[in-house]
């Protein structure tokens, strides 16, 4: 009986490893909600996401695809991510219009003084959290207005922000084959007209992996734009058989550079853990005073000792990053922001970083700078426009689908009246 009850135990506790370890690849579906009659007639926009795709990327490595796909439409010379040029913050900006200090993801790791808590990209429970996330996403601006939404990822996409996700969502996972996902896009653009999406998202994390893993100017970093430049093709191809008004956007969340990893720089000594709350970090370190009376001796003494890096207080930040107390609505940016001198980046662990890297204030390292292409019905054809800011593409999109926005925030229409037809 012993024996029976402790194989038991080795069957349950083996299947709590097994689940807790395998990926999650099941495509959640909000019932009982329809396109209404008017949304039926509107076109289709796949906004699609690849994570670190530098500006110059395509030019660079021949993407052949992407450079006809774009030809053929609107192609910016670059587009400027928000501060800091991070995934989380960026991928959410293009989501909502707002600056990060607008819609509370500061960076990938923050700290919340009033909640005493952090916000972390790798925190499964706080990425669901729809507590966490300001402004109003696409896809429930949408879904607001009875327009059926789907995402096979981006950031926010998981959480019931304003008390709604996507019709149609996945939780993030890379176990589920691109071939999969394709077939899924198709299969819900061939569902019945008031069960169908109409705002896409799509995300691809492969080139920023590369970018990070062995440089911007690796041959994996070439292999993995080849890659994604196929992809892209296979996507486009499979859409059109469906024979429905589709609009692509094509964008990135921030660029990639080399950076120094073989001498770093060590959280600074003037800098006392017991009285502040430091976040990890590499090309931003925030510090968060437990009490704000230690704040300015802090800042005096780093302002001192600072070699290879910059620092601010809140207060004075550059105020074209809109990263400072004034930009702060949720008061999450720290006291004391350390920000390396490019290409230094800091490291308080024992393990040397990668050798790619972003994070950096866009306006004064290039390499920042993300890509943004546009192609289909909706847009105009043949069409280049100068570099411009992220928050501007939330009106393009909602342009095309004639969604009305009442909510504040950052993007303006010119870019959307400039490059729609």
């Amino acid at each position: 009986m012993k024996r029976i009850f402790l194989l038991i135990l080795f069957i349950a506790g083996s299947f709590f490893i097994w689940a807790q370890n395998t990926p999650d690849t099941t495509q959640r579906i909000i019932e009982g909600r329809v396109n209404s009659p008017e949304q039926q007639q509107k076109p289709y926009v796949i906004m699609i996401s690849a994570d670190g795709f530098r500006y110059d990327y395509a030019g660079k490595y021949g993407a052949k695809n992407l450079l006809a796909l774009s030809n053929s439409g609107v192609r910016a010379e670059s587009m400027i991510p928000s501060y800091p040029s991070m995934t989380f913050p960026n991928h959410y900006t293009l989501a909502t219009g707002l600056y990060p200090s607008h819609h509370g993801l500061v960076n990938n790791l923050f700290y919340d003084r009033n909640l005493k808590a952090f916000y972390s990209m790798r925190d499964s429970k706080a990425v669901a959290d729809g507590s966490w996330y300001g402004g109003i996403p696409l896809w429930v601006l949408a879904e607001q207005q009875h327009m059926l939404t789907a995402s096979f990822y981006w950031v926010g996409s998981e959480a019931e922000i304003k008390g709604i996700r996507p019709t149609y969502y996945f939780r993030y996972s890379e176990a589920i084959s691109v071939d999969r996902r394709i077939q899924i896009l198709k299969e819900w653009l061939q569902l019945p007209p008031e069960r169908r999406p109409h705002f896409i998202t799509f995300y691809f994390p492969e080139v920023d992996h590369s970018g990070h893993s062995f440089g911007p100017d690796s041959p994996q970093t070439e292999n993995a734009v080849h890659w994604m430049d196929s992809t892209i093709q296979r996507l486009v191809d499979t859409v059109k058989t469906t024979g429905l008004p589709v609009n692509f956007i094509f964008v990135s969340d921030h660029g990639m550079t080399k950076v120094d990893n073989d001498n770093t720089l060590p959280l600074p000594a003037a800098v006392d853990t017991s009285k502040f709350i430091v976040p990890p970090g590499s090309e931003l370190v925030e510090l968060y005073a437990k009490n704000k009376d230690d704040i300015s001796d802090t800042y005096v003494k780093l302002l001192e000792d600072s070699k290879g890096y910059k620092v601010y207080l809140k207060e004075n930040m550059p105020a074209r990053l809109h990263y400072g107390i004034k930009d702060d609505v949720f008061d999450r940016i720290g006291d004391i922001l350390l920000v390396p001198d490019w290409p230094k980046i800091f490291n308080f662990s024992s393990r040397k970083p990668s050798p790619g890297a972003h994070g950096y204030d866009p306006y004064l390292v290039k390499d920042m700078l993300a890509t943004f292409y546009a192609w289909g019905p909706a847009f105009k054809q043949e069409f280049r426009l100068p570099s411009f800011q992220n928050v501007n593409v939330y009106p393009v999109v909602t342009k095309i689908l004639g969604l009305n926005y009442t909510d504040h925030i950052d993007g303006k229409n010119a870019i959307a009246d400039l490059i729609l037809k």
